[in-house]
């Protein structure tokens, strides 16, 4: 029976590579997301998406628009809060015109750095735009941070972080 239901999902693929991607946050901000969850792992899921997607359509890189299937992770294997996002993605997507597969590279799909300084770009500038809505909550320690200067400062160093 698990290997039908196995053959039976090797046909709903697409006959591509696919590729692994993650998206996680730091531990400082993973101590925000903690009291914050809705709005943090939104912000997680939304600009992991947006990131996949824009750099996917630039021609410099892929020229495509493409797919993916995200998934959230709250805790790390060390049993601690760690959010990230699993997604996998096909190695290709459509072109731009919607008319023909463009092929990612053989073993290659988009250049890490790339994607990981977009992704901490907008996920920081998300987070700076939910803190002036009032939609972050803080709570003991890090109940300092309500206040825009301290917030601010606190995040400056999350500008650097790979």
């Amino acid at each position: 029976a698990a290997q039908r239901w196995l053959d039976a999902r090797q046909a709903d693929l697409l006959p591509v590579d696919y590729f692994h991607v993650v998206f996680t946050l730091p531990a400082p901000i993973s101590e925000i997301a903690y009291w914050n969850k809705a709005v943090v792992y939104g912000l997680l899921f939304e600009m992991a998406a947006q990131t996949l997607r824009t750099i996917a359509a630039d021609p410099r890189h892929l020229g495509a628009q493409i797919g993916a299937t995200l998934v959230l992770h709250t805790w790390g294997s060390a049993l601690t809060h760690h959010p990230h996002v699993h997604g996998i993605v096909p190695g290709g997507g459509l072109s731009l015109d919607g008319q023909r597969w463009v092929a990612c590279r053989p073993g290659f799909f988009l250049p890490v750095r790339v994607l990981s300084r977009l992704f901490r770009r907008l996920f920081l500038e998300a987070l700076e735009h939910e803190h002036r809505a009032g939609t972050l909550k803080f709570f003991s320690a890090l109940a300092a941070l309500a206040d825009p200067k301290a917030f601010a400062q606190w995040l400056a160093p999350m500008r650097k972080c790979e």
